[in-house]
């Protein structure tokens, strides 16, 4: 086992101080899992940012999270400290800077090194952008849409557990929109007011609309700002988390070539005992796999995820441009992550938050500064993000 939050503490202790240590861009993806071209986890991967930024160092090919939810697995990212230990186990622990406020997080760690500290996005599962030094924070999970126009009013609510869930709002650009776009009906308790997010399809905008596209846009302005001290930028992109939105231009290359199911073995869930099935079979973090059987939504919600995994990869591509035509761009160590995995049927499972590769297994590369590619190797001993 190695640990990424060692792995980095030490990359500061073996440099000199001052101006001669070198800069650390942190890039975390949401919900990713195997599916990028390195990695080969589906056919249809298009991930060519990320290849090659796999080609500049070292890929880990056996990588896996500590724990297959958000929140846990970034606390114990952020904190070097197992769930077992920070007591945060799901999303609805609560934040690691509540339950242990006397933590020293990796963004803090780097402060008191004298770095510069500047985070974007989804980095820790909440309340995590005041250990930066400067922080910017968007709506990332409902763009293009806002939080309030995604929201069901109490009439429209009991609609989200019927067959034909409707929810009128308007697109960034005014024009009227009907939710969800997979006009599926939700497995999940009809308890909250807030937009179904197990939706999927494409949106015919301005990219500049996505929040993932706004913190590229950011984090390139703070790698063009000049600074005596190193430079510790950590960027989290939201997507591939649901809702599976996306540019529409990263959807049309499946109209000539069709989003293929992953693999999965009939019966395949006849070896577990009664709660293993039912937990596999339930809609705990996403849907159900019966409810998108159903409708005709599986061959929709694989070419949605990867849709949105090459739109996330055209945004890592900008940022990992900016950085080489950078001042900083020939020494920076380069760090991406996902917090864990995600489930498109197999098991007859949707989401995460199971004990199988599909769900912990994780993109996880490190590109020491000035690496040419094919320089270095992969690295396939079983490792985890920790």
């Amino acid at each position: 086992m190695r640990s990424l939050v060692l792995l980095l503490l030490t990359l500061i202790l073996m440099c000199t101080s001052g101006a001669g240590r070198p800069h650390v861009l942190f890039i975390a993806v949401d919900d990713l899992n195997d599916w990028i071209g390195c990695l080969e986890g589906h056919p249809q991967a298009l991930t060519p940012n990320m290849d090659r930024l796999a080609a500049r160092g070292i890929l880990f090919t056996n990588a896996h999270c500590v724990s297959p939810a958000c929140n846990p697995s970034r606390a114990a990212v952020f904190s070097g400290r197992m769930p077992d230990v920070t007591g945060v186990w799901s999303n609805q622990s609560g934040s690691l800077s509540r339950r242990h406020p006397e933590a020293r997080l990796l963004s803090t760690a780097f402060a008191e090194s004298g770095y510069r500290t500047r985070g974007a996005g989804k980095l820790l599962h909440s309340r995590g952008g005041k250990s930066f030094g400067e922080y910017y924070g968007v709506n990332q999970r409902w763009s293009p849409l806002s939080k309030e126009a995604v929201k069901y009013t109490r009439k429209e609510l009991p609609s989200k557990a019927t067959a034909n869930p409707r929810h009128l709002t308007k697109d960034s650009l005014g024009r009227k929109v009907v939710l969800p776009l997979n006009r599926m009906p939700s497995d999940r308790k009809p308890t909250l007011t807030d937009g179904e997010s197990f939706d999927w399809g494409g949106w015919d905008v301005r990219d500049t609309d996505f929040g993932d596209t706004k913190i590229t846009d950011w984090a390139i302005g703070k790698l063009k700002e000049e600074g005596v001290e190193p430079l510790f930028l950590a960027v989290g992109y939201y997507r591939p988390h649901i809702p599976l939105w996306a540019p529409k231009r990263f959807f049309d290359r499946f109209k000539d070539d069709p989003g293929k199911l992953p693999p999965v073995k009939g019966a395949d869930l006849n070896d577990l005992g009664e709660m293993g099935r039912k937990w596999a079979r339930e809609a705990v973090t996403a849907g159900s796999h019966a409810t998108v059987v159903e409708y005709g939504q599986w061959q929709a919600a694989v070419e949605a995820y990867l849709a949105c995994t090459t739109y996330v990869d055209h945004e890592i591509g900008r940022l990992l441009e900016a950085l080489d035509q950078s001042a900083a761009g020939k020494d920076t160590w380069i760090i991406l992550w996902s917090d864990h995995g995600w489930h498109l049927g197999e098991k007859e499972h949707w989401g995460k938050w199971t004990g199988w590769e599909r769900s912990t297994r994780v993109p996880l590369m490190v590109v020491p500064p000035g690496q040419r590619p094919g320089s270095l190797r992969q690295g396939d001993r079983g490792v985890t993000s920790l």
